[in-house]
């Protein structure tokens, strides 16, 4: 009962966070004529209310797809048109065709604000709670502790309920864990695949699922057991992207435009100042006026190709719960750069690395949220989370080499690295370092205008700061993952 009780007061103030930051500014708010995200959910809505579905992702008169075209896959297609019915049912106005682009209200906002809510309350919070609940060999304090610490994580709440995004798919691929972390494979498939279905950004995480359940079939022999999982998983995934795309295969064309419409490649690697690899290289190298957008394309698949190879290589061989949660926060830390955040999951095992990344990869998004006006939701939220995990896990008390998972790694580097000893009192240093430079940073661009010359200055510097940062954590999680120990003794373990 006092696991219960503990759990309770833990989600209630996920919730209390959650809506306050709700309470203030989102994407786009008063700056027409294109407006933000939060009006792109609401354009969605209109159009898939008012719309036949054939008409969703296709370029018409009544659906402009440079005005906020939908380019989510169908589920999320369908969650706002559910949503558009409730809004139907309280104010026709606010999914009216045409009339209704770049409405603004309290009332709407307060709708709006709502759905995402009630889309967290019923399927991400509960798999959380489920996750830390279920965490094996782990005392009830620490279950608790995980659990608040995930649920205060600020990037997800800024980018949620203060920018204006839905956290479905981030649940439906929580869900597909949990599953996993019971043996219910074909569960955990049809889960993951509803997660794929709402928002194709899960194909970050699409590899380390591929070569976990591949292993574990493997493992059961290539014929028999084995051969009879396979088929079973793979059945699983077909009737759930065909229910799922049911309504788009009417033709041809239909998925093909929906295809063009989720994967737009032509815009090649740079979006915006974000923390990538790639962003950050084009200051030292023009690489957008030396290299076509083509090249850019195949330079990226191989380098993403070989760079996930020794960790998808590592986790079909030898498949463990533990390797496969690992695996997850290594491919999408190589996708996020190389390409164009699951390391929650291990925040109790992890605790002192898990803080710093989370705390790094919320301040990689401050020009995004200094622009939305979150700077306060940001400096408190930041706070509010780096003190429940020094409180929660003392995560300064754990950066021995034993703590921080590199213990198989430190002793094959015996006689080689004379330092290696003080690595815990180097890694503290540069954790204060970080988190100091980090505040500086957001101070600066918080009070101060950049240079005429260099209007980009403090996004860019964000960008560059935390891309060395992120390659940091790259080089840190994959010798974590390709010296673990303790992957078989774990294989049937929720770590």
């Amino acid at each position: 009962m006092e696991k219960w009780s503990l759990m309770t007061i833990t989600v209630l103030l996920g919730l209390t966070v959650r809506w306050t930051v709700s309470l203030g500014s989102y994407s786009g708010a008063g700056k027409p004529p294109m407006y933000g995200d939060y009006e792109a959910q609401r354009h969605w809505q209109e159009v898939t209310y008012n719309l036949p579905i054939r008409q969703w992702y296709f370029n018409t008169s009544d659906n402009n797809l440079l005005y906020w075209g939908l380019d989510y896959p169908p589920l999320t297609a369908y969650h706002s048109f559910l949503c558009a019915y409730v809004a139907k049912l309280i104010n026709p106005d606010w999914i009216a065709l045409h009339t209704s682009q770049g409405y603004e209200s309290q009332p709407h906002k307060l709708f709006m604000r709502a759905t995402v809510f009630v889309a967290d309350l019923l399927v991400y919070i509960p798999a959380v709670i489920l996750y830390c609940c279920c965490l094996k060999e782990t005392s009830t304090k620490k279950k608790v502790s995980s659990a608040l610490c995930i649920l205060l994580y600020p990037g997800l709440i800024l980018i949620d309920h203060g920018h204006f995004q839905y956290p479905l798919s981030l649940g439906f691929a929580l869900w597909a864990i949990l599953c996993l972390s019971y043996d219910w494979d074909l569960l955990g498939s049809m889960a993951f695949c509803l997660a794929l279905n709402y928002k194709q950004m899960e194909l970050y995480h699409s590899l380390p699922f591929f070569c976990y359940l591949l292993g574990k079939c493997f493992k059961k022999g290539r014929k028999g057991k084995g051969l009879i999982l396979l088929i079973k998983i793979a059945g699983t995934v077909v009737v759930s992207f065909a229910v799922c795309w049911l309504p788009f295969c009417t033709d041809v064309e239909q998925i093909m435009q929906v295809l063009r419409r989720l994967f737009p490649i032509d815009r090649g690697l740079f979006e915006d100042k974000v923390a990538n690899i790639w962003c950050s290289l084009s200051v030292l190298i023009k690489i957008k006026s030396i290299v076509s957008p083509q090249t850019q394309l195949k330079l990226s698949c191989a380098v993403t190709f070989l760079s996930l190879l020794p960790t998808c290589v590592k986790l079909t061989l030898e498949p463990s719960l533990r390797g496969f949660k690992f695996a997850l926060v290594s491919c999408h830390f190589i996708f996020f750069y190389f390409h164009f955040r699951p390391v929650c999951l291990i925040i109790n095992e992890i605790p002192f690395m898990a803080t710093w990344f989370l705390l790094v990869s919320t301040f990689s998004m401050l020009p995004l949220l200094l622009k939305d006006g979150l700077l306060l939701a940001y400096t408190v939220t930041s706070l509010a989370f780096l003190s429940a995990c020094v409180t929660s896990f003392s995560i300064f008390e754990k950066t021995s080499a034993e703590d921080l998972q590199l213990k198989s790694f430190s002793l094959s580097l015996k006689g080689y690295v004379s330092w290696f000893k003080s690595f815990p009192k180097i890694v503290k240093r540069l954790f204060l370092l970080s988190v100091t430079v980090m505040g500086i940073l957001t101070l600066l661009s918080a009070t101060m205008n950049p240079p005429e010359r260099l209007p980009d200055l403090f996004p860019l510097a964000v960008s560059i700061i935390s891309c060395l940062h992120f390659l940091f954590f790259l080089m840190y999680f994959n010798i974590v993952i390709l010296w673990d120990s303790k992957s078989s003794k774990s294989q049937k373990k929720m770590s």
